[in-house]
């Protein structure tokens, strides 16, 4: 099992590329195997790729805007994540509260994906709560925008918030979740691994059951500081998987 951070979970130590640079390396240095983006803070993708290359990160996702996936955009999208070493290329999150905003939803990420996977990647979406509100025939958002190829990142704090039961859902779609993130929380506000109350255990079945490589951690609102933070859900991670 290797472990990745979303790199969002840091953001109040990054505001600049140097920065940037700089935190990759504490994030080595803590343990993680790998990363995903949430902004590039003006660097190109060689600088980043050889950094990772430097410390051993791999880079596993990165999280960008729909619009980033338009046709208009895509070509610098794929060549930016081919340059940076990207599996996958995602969002964080995108329209979805009506069945159209859904299916246009799906639609741009999977014929992104088309182009993604002749590059050597994949699209990937990342789910909050309101995703498993049914929408039209028994669907939900989640359904609507991976039906046509679209991959899922499941976010399995705010999965647990909707009342789904991880382990299940996870069997239940093996063949579209490429990722998932990790993460603890209270009422809806996240905390660091094993101070909340999600339902862990089940996450970690869940992840082993369906073989997955990758688990990913993150956190919405750290405490006191997003590296403090990240140390001791990493703590948490090694001693649970």
């Amino acid at each position: 099992m290797k472990f990745a951070v979303q790199l969002y979970s840091v953001r109040d130590h990054i505001k600049d590329g140097n920065d940037m640079l700089e935190v990759l390396g504490k994030v080595k240095e803590i343990g993680f195997d790998g990363v995903e983006f949430a902004g590039y803070f003006g660097l190109e993708a060689d600088t980043l790729r050889a950094r990772c290359e430097e410390l051993g990160l791999e880079v596993v996702g990165s999280h960008m805007g729909l619009n980033d996936f338009l046709p208009e955009n895509l070509e610098n999208t794929i060549a930016y994540g081919k340059a940076l070493g990207a599996k996958y290329l995602g969002v964080g999150g995108a329209p979805h509260s009506t069945y159209e905003e859904a299916k246009n939803t799906g639609d741009v990420l999977s014929a992104a994906g088309v182009v993604a996977r002749e590059n050597g990647m994949d699209t990937y979406y990342h789910n909050h709560t309101e995703e498993f509100l049914d929408l039209k025939d028994g669907k939900n958002a989640m359904d609507i925008i991976s039906a046509d190829g679209c991959k899922l990142e499941v976010d399995t704090y705010w999965s647990f918030c909707a009342g789904i039961d991880n382990v299940e859902y996870l069997k239940a779609n093996q063949d579209k979740i490429v990722l998932i993130h990790i993460k603890d929380g209270v009422d809806r506000k996240p905390m660091a691994l094993g101070e909340g109350e999600n339902d862990l255990a089940k996450v970690v079945e869940g992840v082993k059951a369906i073989g997955l490589d990758w688990v990913i951690l993150e956190n919405d609102d750290p405490v006191p500081t997003g590296l403090e933070d990240i140390t001791r859900s990493y703590k948490w991670l090694k001693e649970n998987f």
